[in-house]
């Protein structure tokens, strides 16, 4: 900006060395932008979780309990005919 403002014009060669620093940093950026953009994209926040793995567990346990409540009633009838014939 000073070199903008400066009473006898900006100097050429100053104001194209400013341009090209300027153009520069706004590539560095651009580079650091599109790596953290693309990091992102990677990131999966439920990766690690276990919550859907635990839940499907304990479902397929309460089904189990159930299944076997059934088999423990179906052998009871079983033994019950089985003696009394």
């Amino acid at each position: 900006m000073d070199e903008l403002a400066n009473p006898s014009g900006p100097r050429k060669e100053l104001l194209n060395n400013h341009c090209r620093e300027f153009m520069q940093l706004i590539k560095d950026i651009q580079v650091t932008l599109r790596e953290e953009i693309k990091s992102a994209c990677e990131y999966r926040p439920f990766e690690k979780c276990d919550y859907s793995a635990r839940l499907s567990s304990e479902i397929s346990c309460k089904k189990l309990e159930y299944v076997l409540s059934h088999l423990d009633k179906m052998k009871e009838i079983i033994d019950q005919y089985q003696g009394s014939a």
